[in-house]
Parts: structure tokens; sequence; C-alpha cells
């Protein structure tokens, strides 16, 4: 039996290395004829870069400037001012937030939160500590908790209400007296000679006004109007959430994150304070039932609750039945960054990746560190351009931590929604039971997951084995035919779930950061 697992596995891993060889072969080939391409070079035109103009001057002795005060921009103020520099943060609107999503903080991302010294902004806002996941199927569940035993006891996942959490973060960073938190609307940056020097923005009182720094960082979130001037944005929209809220209910695993692989797409719960918890419905592509007309609730009741944990189904009905239903288009994107002079893109402006992992939050803490850590030993930002080539090098080194959360996030989407086809549903019913044997079997992709183990080479480890196992399953005790085929159609699927994923993270920075010349930028002489 051990041999026969031993020859799927050579098998397996033999195709999936054909593959990536071929993948990053490729796309290797593409980069390098798209550089030598006159037209890749040239600065995109758009309506929101415009050339410096005559207008009202303010913050003119700024360092930076930080366009958005969301998760990451908010966190990035308070990091760069503790470090000294002169933060210029403009916000589109400084009331509190009130979003469907951001409300899960993995332990990674926590443990990002004690390295910049703002984990406090937990606190005081009734956030639930969260230990790990249960994952239902066909009415069997399994719990998988965090492997946090090598941490601090005070180490865990976080989830809280998203717009609390914000405030928080937002009057840690105005505490700084060299951070100047103001709210606006930023219509353009400002471009002189391929160099960005600012930004243009439009007050709360409606005043026109131009705010120069040397580097203007655009934190602008998922529906940013300015980053089409700094990457190449490619957003797809694979699904969207239905978000409701369960007063006064208790999880059947409490402290838990609650995924249930529905029909057609996962269920998700979560604790968002003590006496609420967070339900987000996947509804796979654009369209979704009406919320006005009662369709969606229609929906809701006869779809999705017969499908979640007992438990918790009157609280669904009574939530649907209160009416503050809300929906959201989850989005993901590849960074694809323009690397540009007196400009850097950051959190969900520059990087996006499905919402069921819950690991945004945790990526924009990471980027944080990682740009913190380029720019203290610097202390003059005004060579724009030499400014620029060392900063290639952030694009690399957040790679690691990013590239896994966002490979995870992709493939895990893919593989927990439902399928007709009989080899995704043998890979889903591999990877449920793949997790539910415990041990390092789920410590492994559970430490993924939540940000403590960010190395892209583990996570392709992991998925093979899923679908090692799952071709393992098949056939066992007697192969037949239409057997090995379903098990050949799994490893090709596998393949086609996560080699697109890779390739869009990048193969060579994903997993030989070492070999782009960024990695070993060295800081400016001042």
């Amino acid at each position: 039996m051990a041999y026969e697992y031993i020859v799927e596995g050579v098998i397996a891993s033999l195709l999936g290395f054909v593959f990536l060889y071929n993948t990053f072969i490729r796309g290797f080939n593409k980069t390098k004829a798209s550089s030598s391409s006159p037209s890749s070079m040239v600065f995109p035109v758009e309506n929101c870069v415009k050339e410096t103009g005559n207008g009202e001057i303010a913050g003119s002795t700024t360092d930076i400037i930080i366009v958005g005060a969301g998760v990451a921009g908010s966190a990035l103020a308070y990091t760069l001012g503790k470090d000294g520099r002169r933060v210029h943060v403009i916000e589109r609107d400084l009331n509190e937030p009130d979003r469907i999503v951001g409300e899960l903080l993995q332990p990674g991302g926590y443990i990002k939160l004690i390295e910049l010294g703002i984990e406090d902004c937990v606190d005081e806002i009734d956030a639930q500590r969260v230990f790990g996941y249960a994952l239902y199927k066909d009415g069997k569940n399994t719990r998988l908790s965090y492997p946090l035993e090598n941490f601090h006891s005070d180490v865990a996942g976080r989830s809280f209400h998203n717009g609390r959490f914000i405030q928080r973060m937002r009057q840690k960073a105005a505490s700084l007296r060299n951070v100047s938190l103001e709210q606006g609307t930023v219509t353009t940056l400002l471009e002189e000679n391929g160099t960005i020097k600012g930004v243009q923005y439009k007050t709360k009182g409606g005043q026109e006004l131009i705010a120069y720094a040397p580097l203007t960082i655009v934190c602008d979130g998922c529906f940013s109007n300015l980053r089409r001037s700094l990457c190449d944005p490619k957003v797809d929209v694979p699904s969207c959430f239905v978000g409701l809220v369960l007063e006064n209910c208790e999880l059947p695993h409490a402290n838990h994150g609650h995924v249930i692989l529905a029909d057609p797409s996962p269920i998700l719960f979560y604790p968002i304070s003590s006496t609420e918890i967070r339900c987000l419905v996947d509804i796979p592509g654009q369209k979704v039932p009406s919320v006005s007309n009662g369709e969606m609730a229609h929906y809701l009741k006869t779809v999705v609750a017969p499908q979640i944990p007992p438990e918790l189904y009157a609280s669904f009905i009574s939530s649907i039945d209160k009416g503050n239903i809300r929906t959201m288009p989850n989005r993901s994107m590849p960074a694809a960054p323009h690397p540009t002079p007196g400009a850097l893109l950051m959190g969900d402006a520059f990087n996006m990746r499905h919402p069921l992992t819950g690991g945004g939050m945790t990526v924009a803490l990471s980027d944080i560190v990682v740009l913190r850590d380029l720019l203290r030993p610097l202390h003059d930002l005004y060579d724009a351009s030499a400014l620029c080539k060392y900063l290639e090098s952030f694009y690399t080194l957040r790679k690691p931590v990013a590239s896994t959360i966002n490979t995870l996030a992709g493939a895990l989407y893919k593989v927990f929604s439902a399928s007709p086809d009989p080899a995704r549903k043998e890979m889903r019913q591999a990877c449920f039971d793949y997790l539910s044997l415990g041990g390092i079997f789920s410590d492994g992709p559970i430490s993924l997951l939540s940000g403590l183990n960010p190395r892209p080479i583990s996570l392709v480890l992991h998925f093979f084995s899923v679908a090692i196992y799952g071709v393992g399953r098949l056939l066992l005790p007697f192969p037949s035919p239409k057997r090995i085929w379903t098990g050949a159609r799994l490893i090709s699927g596998a393949s086609g779930i996560i080699f697109p994923i890779i390739k869009a993270e990048g193969v060579r920075q994903m997993f030989f950061p070492v070999t782009v010349p960024a990695y070993y930028r060295a800081p400016p002489m001042d």
C-alpha cells in the first residue's frame, strides 16, 4: 500500500514540475520580450495623473503623503510617524467605516501588529480571540486549530468590527505630533517629468488644494481610482459575499471560524463581538439575487439555510427576516506594479486576493513591516529616481508572505466550491479528509493560511499532497480504468488550479527571490 502511494507521488510530482518548468520558461520569455519593447516603458497617461500646475500649496514640509486611512494607510502612517517621518494622511471619509469584510485578522497578522507596536488597537473594541477553524461537509465536521504552541500566549487570531479597528488605528496615528490626518478626496497625482511630486485633493469643505512630498504612498483601497498610473490592474471578480449578522447565538466551536463546504460555494461564520456572529455567504459570479424585491431572502432561506449547522439555523432565519442583508463583490488582483519615481502602491489598491481565507490584512501589515525596514536607513527621500530603484526590492521581499497567502486563497476557493466534475468533487472530498487526519496534515495547511509559515514551497507540497491523497483513495483497494482516468484528471485539475495563480504571482519572485537583482539593492547614499 505504501509503495503505491510512493509511485503515485512520484508521478504527480513529475507532472507538476514539468508544468511548472514550462510555465516558468514561457513566462520568462514573455517578460524578456515585453521588457525589451519600447512601449512597455511608456508611463500611462490617465486622468488621475497630471502635470504640476498652479494651486494653493499645503503640507510643503511633508516627508510622505499617504492617500487613504484604512487598515494599510493608518498602520503605515503610525509606523512611519514613529520613525520620525512627517506624514500627511488624506482620507476620503474619516467617519467609522461599516464593512462586511476585513473583520478577521489571522495570527500572522497579529504578530505583525506586535512588530509595528499597534497590537493595542484590538483592545477596547470587543475583539474576539480566534484559535482556528471548524470545517463542515455533508453533515460531518472537523476542528482545525492554529499551531500556536511555540508562540506567546497572547498570539491568536482576532475578529472584530472592521470600522472599530480602523478608528482605533486612526486614533493611534493621529496621536503622533508629526502625523496629520485630513479628510479630503485625492483627485490627481501630480507628475513632473515622470516623477510624482504630490497630490491634488478636495477638502471636506470643497476647497481645491495641492500637497507636495518626495514620496506619495497610495492606499486608497479596492476601489482605487489612482492605481492605473502606478500598476497594471487586472481585477477579477470571481464571486460576491452576502453578509448577515447573527445575534445572541453561539457557534458550535467557540472562538473558531466556521467554514461550510456548501453548494454552490462556501459559507463562513465567525464572531465579530461578544454578542454578534458574522455570516458571509459566497455566491459565484458577479450577479446576485435582488435584495430589494425579496429574491435574496428567498435564496438564503431555501438554498443556503438547509446547509448550515442546526445550532445556527434559527438565528440565521431571524437575521434574514430583520432585512439587514448586504452584498459586496469579491475582488482579486495580482500585484503588477509600474515602478514610478515618487510614488508607491500599498494595500488593496496594490494587491487583492479572494477574502475566503481572511488574509488581506495580514498581507498589508507584512508589506508595511517590509517597507518600514527598507526606509529606516534613509534620511533623504528627495532623490526620487534612486529611491524608486531601491524600493524595487520591496516587490521581491514581500513575496514569501504575500504570494503564499494569495495563492492559498485562490486555490482554496476553487477547491472548496462545488462542481459537477467528478475529479473536482474528488479533490474537494480529499481536501476535507486530508485536513481531518490532524497532525501535520492539518497543522501544515493551517500554518500557511494563518500567515505563520510564509513558505510558498510548503504550500505547493501540501496542495499536491492533497491531490495525491485523493488519487490514492481512488486507486485503492482495486484500480479501474474509470478511477485511473478520474485520478489523472484530478492531478491535471489540481495543476490547472494552482499553476495559473503561481504564474500570476511570479514564479521567479515566489520561489527564487534571491535570483532577482532587486533583492540585493543597497540604500541610496544620502
